[in-house]
């Protein structure tokens, strides 16, 4: 716990001059109070500046902004998402740091259904302060031994136990069960724990206990356990707040906003970590006297200053600084102190909200003023109270401006016009200060009153959320073992991959000499890549899967400009005849020509075929067999280029130019060849057939008086490579660069 001094608030001295009980105060001691009190009050106007700073300051920490650094961390903390409600097992959870210096283990058992839930098991330990202040490796061998003394006293058939690890301080998770301390809070200062994964410290001390097998798979803050546990509704709730020892929130964000993750779909829960938030502009006008005098006797000065505010650790401190400061003054107690009112520490959360409560406030104040060693008039009484609803009010708001920046950001990055959303609460300032939440829910409407928020608090401190993400990631920690164990086989060392390489020249050597082969080499009547001078205007016709696509191509000095239209192709049609096929690939030329205002106009017209041919010349492709899903009869073993000018003059009144003929793969590397006159490969990887990936390349090849290109296609021969296939065969499709393929097809039309 942060020792905190009195800077600037020395007691008077309790001799002769202390005045008597029941003596008169000062003439202007209500204007003192009211000074000292209107301290702690804040304007709509500065609770919407701490609002906008604070989303400013989110919204830079999510692009990855280093300077200046945000006051905010925004730590992604791996959970995708929340859960369905449908998680069962029986798992442990540990929780450090979410209150205060104590530590606690439960046993949380989930059953999958709404209607029959188990409540948890549970145990609290203290953690001395030797401990909170020592080394790391006391403060986890501590958790070991709190972890065999709750198994001890509950005995359990499981050996394999599962641990979620609720560990509420700033950390940088880099997985589920990966998280790396960035600084102590809340009074702990363990040492050679900053910069450390606190699981792997963890998990280092439950094997120096060794006693219980226990495997930590998780790791999560508390924020996301409150959120992970709030029961489903009928909205969802997406925003996790903490106001217990210090104070946080997390909530739903979108994946792709996330600079850290480099994802681009999907959602990530993100641990805000508002404790260190800090803009001298907005927040600065709200701070007191006390508020510093706090802040710099505390063990962390100038850091967690917005925390410091609101946390419970705290609001009993600033309480006690202002009664000092007050019976300085004369005002309270007839100016006499005690040691224990000048003793930091001395009020705590439970007093302050004992005195703040409506029915028996005043008997409270009154006890436990006189715990402290002073004789509190009625009056006195009634003015501490007036103290304590100061600081809270003051707490509530400053907590609800931090709440509304993280709604405004949900309704902006949803695009909703009213969003509606649950909040799930949880920390002891909302469990023993119910006047602190009606404030809170008062400001939020307030301030965003575009959100429609529905607030529900956790039912058991978090544990059972911890325990859900938990079951989450034990789940699919299963699933990576099912999935790596089944895709094994799939793995290639460098050994097979050369094997495999020399299988490959083999049969590409093979197929050039003309001989039996597993590669065709096919030649494709291609003799030189694109020069860069190639220009004009060209009709381009792609058609190699269940949808075509028809193209003007203008080719220009230093541009090249596509317009393109999908067309898509029945089953009927690529099942049926060839007649069928070629007049509607015709039909849909024609349509092209007739929007783009070409009616009448005779352009050259390449074909990008996308199927195994033996060219017998640049405008001949005799087709050798159909793949990918097509079977129109008539077309193996025919020129499709004469099939297509067949289908041109069927439908008459139509100038089409067919001239060549192109493999995607030429096309790809034509395009290529456009920008960078070294290239002369090409690599398409598509649909896979049977037991193998089909891969077709295209080669510039060297001959006597030139170069050509060549397509080979296939793999090894079947049997050669029997490793690599494994028990299962994926079909995939890899997406072409479509523009830029046929920017090459209409450059070799040239």
């Amino acid at each position: 716990m942060d020792t905190i001094g009195s800077v600037g608030l020395q007691p008077r001295e309790r001799a002769s001059n202390c005045p008597q009980e029941g003596m008169p105060r000062p003439p202007d001691s209500l204007e003192l109070v009211q000074k000292c009190l209107q301290q702690f009050q804040v304007t709509k106007t500065q609770l919407q500046q701490i609002q906008a700073s604070l989303l400013c300051s989110m919204e830079q920490a999510l692009k990855g902004h280093h300077s200046p650094a945000p006051s905010v961390r925004m730590l992604p903390t791996y959970v995708g998402s929340t859960p369905h409600g449908t998680e069962q097992g029986d798992f442990l959870v540990l929780e450090l740091g979410a209150t205060g210096a104590s530590l606690r283990v439960l046993w949380v058992t989930l059953t999958g259904t709404k209607e029959h839930s188990v409540e948890p098991k549970s145990q609290e330990f203290e953690i001395p302060q030797e401990v909170t202040l020592g080394t790391g490796q006391q403060l986890f061998d501590f958790a070991a031994r709190c972890l065999s003394e709750f198994l001890d006293a509950h005995p359990t058939e499981n050996q394999d136990l599962k641990l979620g690890f609720n560990f509420s301080f700033p950390c940088h998770q880099t997985g589920l069960d990966r998280s790396i301390l960035i600084s102590w809070t809340k009074g702990f200062r363990c040492s050679g724990v900053e910069g450390q994964d606190v699981v792997q410290l963890l998990r280092e001390a439950i094997q120096r206990q060794g006693t219980y097998n226990i495997d930590v798979v998780a790791m999560v803050n508390d924020t996301v356990g409150t959120m992970m546990g709030c029961e489903l509704g009928t909205r969802p709730c997406e925003v996790g707040l903490i106001v217990d020892t210090g104070t946080n929130a997390c909530y739903m964000e979108e994946a792709r906003h996330v600079a850290a993750l480099d994802e681009d779909r999907g959602r990530s829960c993100v641990s805000i970590e508002w404790g260190s938030f800090y803009d001298a502009k907005a927040l600065g006008p709200v701070l007191t006297t006390f508020d510093q005098a706090l802040d710099h006797d505390s063990l962390t000065p100038g850091a967690q200053r917005f925390e410091k505010m609101i946390g419970g650790l705290y609001l009993g401190e600033l309480v006690r600084l202002v009664l000092v400061h007050l019976t300085q003054h004369g005002v309270l107690f007839g100016g006499c102190s005690s040691p224990a009112l000048l003793s930091q520490g001395s009020i705590l959360l439970e007093h302050v909200a004992e005195i703040e409560d409506p029915a028996t406030g005043t008997a409270h104040a009154h006890t436990i003023l006189q715990h402290l060693g002073l004789s509190p008039q009625a009056s006195d009484a009634e003015m501490v109270k007036h103290v304590c609803a100061a600081v809270c009010t003051r707490a509530a708001q400053l907590c609800a401006a931090a709440l509304a920046a993280v709604l405004s950001r949900l309704q902006h990055s949803r695009e909703q016009q009213t969003l509606h959303v649950a909040v799930a609460t949880g920390g002891r300032v909302f469990e023993r200060h119910p006047r602190f939440h009606r404030t809170l829910k008062e400001v939020v409407t307030l301030l965003v009153p575009e959100c429609d928020v529905s607030f529900i608090p956790s039912v058991d401190g978090g544990g059972r959320g911890v325990a859900m993400v938990t079951a989450v990631a034990a789940r699919l920690a299963a699933h990576r073992h099912v999935l790596e164990e089944t895709l094994a086989p799939f793995q290639l060392d460098l050994e097979q991959l050369t094997v495999v390489q020399a299988q490959m020249r083999e049969a590409m050597a093979r197929g050039l000499r003309g001989e039996a082969s597993s590669l065709r080499m096919l030649p494709t009547y291609v003799r030189a890549t694109p020069d860069g001078s190639e220009r004009g205007d060209f009709l381009a016709l792609d058609l190699g899967g269940t949808n075509f696509r028809v193209l003007l191509v203008r080719v220009a000095e230093g541009s090249v400009q596509i317009t393109n239209q999908v067309y898509s192709i029945p089953e009927c049609v690529a099942q049926g005849s060839g007649q069928q096929l070629f007049d509607h690939i015709v039909d849909c030329i024609v349509h092209f020509q007739q929007k783009q205002g070409l009616s009448g106009q005779s352009l050259p017209l390449g074909f990008t075929f996308s199927f195994p041919c033996k060219q017998l010349g640049l405008d001949q492709g005799i087709l050798l067999n159909w793949t990918k899903g097509f079977n129109a009869s008539g077309c193996e073993g025919q020129d499709v280029v004469y099939l297509l000018r067949e289908a041109i003059r069927r439908r008459q009144a139509v100038e089409l130019n067919v001239v060549a003929i192109v493999n995607d793969t030429v096309g790809t590397m034509m395009s290529c060849g456009y920008d960078d006159p070294r290239c002369e490969i090409g690599l398409i990887v598509g649909p896979v057939e049977v037991l193998s990936e089909k891969v077709i390349h295209c080669r510039l090849l060297t001959r006597r008086n030139g170069h050509q290109c060549l397509l080979y296609g296939g793999a090894p021969e079947r049997g050669r490579c029997g490793w690599g296939r494994g028990p299962h065969v994926h079909q995939y499709g890899v997406g072409c660069l479509w523009g830029r393929r046929l920017t090459g097809h209409a450059q070799h039309l040239l």
